[in-house]
């Protein structure tokens, strides 16, 4: 694997949190190489540990030893404020739970990562992301009148929006009904594919992992690729 390639390394990487019980492991001596454009599932049981993980990616969490590497970036050099500028503009989360901010239109929902960055949202970009996640007719109104299905794709498209190198899902589909669930995996599918985007996706369903490019299996503290 070229060096170039890798939009994500993992190298060594531990956490413990200290409990009134003393030291508690959750994961340790985590590796592997994640490239550019790759659609990857992480899977395990409850309480193995995937969100853990998924929080140190996103630098929402900072690991107890070992590096993580964004673009190259070792991202324990980076300082509160640096981090925050580095996940708004390299990564884009999806949440099981949505996450959407209630008092804003699905339009600017969707435009918040970017403004917050200080950019200014190109309309024609915009207006092509809207479409493909069917939402064009929505665009105005507000979160709550929203089914989960339409909810998660505003999700996907702020997420997407910002261009982010690395996109994480937390269960993207775990809030959704089966058949709801299968058309918004598609459609999260289809825009990573077409933006050439890199996906990391935490699930416990076996058959959200068949549709990956690589599974790995988190267990006993430590990461596994399918073979």
């Amino acid at each position: 694997m070229n060096k170039e390639d890798i939009i994500l390394d993992i190298d060594k990487v531990g956490k413990t949190f200290e409990t009134s019980r003393g030291p508690l492991k959750i994961l340790s001596n985590i590796s592997c190489q994640i490239k550019k454009g790759e659609k990857v599932a992480i899977i395990g049981p409850s309480g193995s540990g995937k969100s853990t993980l998924l929080s140190l990616i996103g630098l929402l969490d900072t690991p107890t030893q070992g590096v993580i590497r964004i673009s190259g970036i070792n991202t324990a050099t980076l300082n509160e404020k640096e981090q925050a500028l580095f996940r708004n503009r390299h990564i884009g989360f999806i949440f099981q739970s949505f996450e959407l901010i209630s008092p804003f239109t699905v339009e600017e929902n969707i435009t918040a990562p970017l403004e917050i960055g200080g950019k200014t949202p190109k309309p024609a970009e915009l207006n092509g992301l809207m479409k493909s996640l069917g939402l064009s007719e929505r665009r105005s109104v507000l979160p709550q009148t929203l089914s989960g299905g339409e909810k998660q794709r505003v999700a996907i498209g702020r997420a997407l929006f910002n261009q982010p190198a690395l996109i994480l899902a937390d269960e993207p589909t775990g809030s959704l009904d089966r058949n709801t669930g299968e058309k918004v995996l598609s459609m999260l599918l289809e825009a990573v594919a077409e933006a050439r985007t890199t996906l990391v996706v935490i699930t416990h369903d076996e058959s959200i992992a068949s549709r990956m490019d690589r599974v790995f299996e988190l267990r006993d503290q430590s990461l596994y690729e399918r073979s």
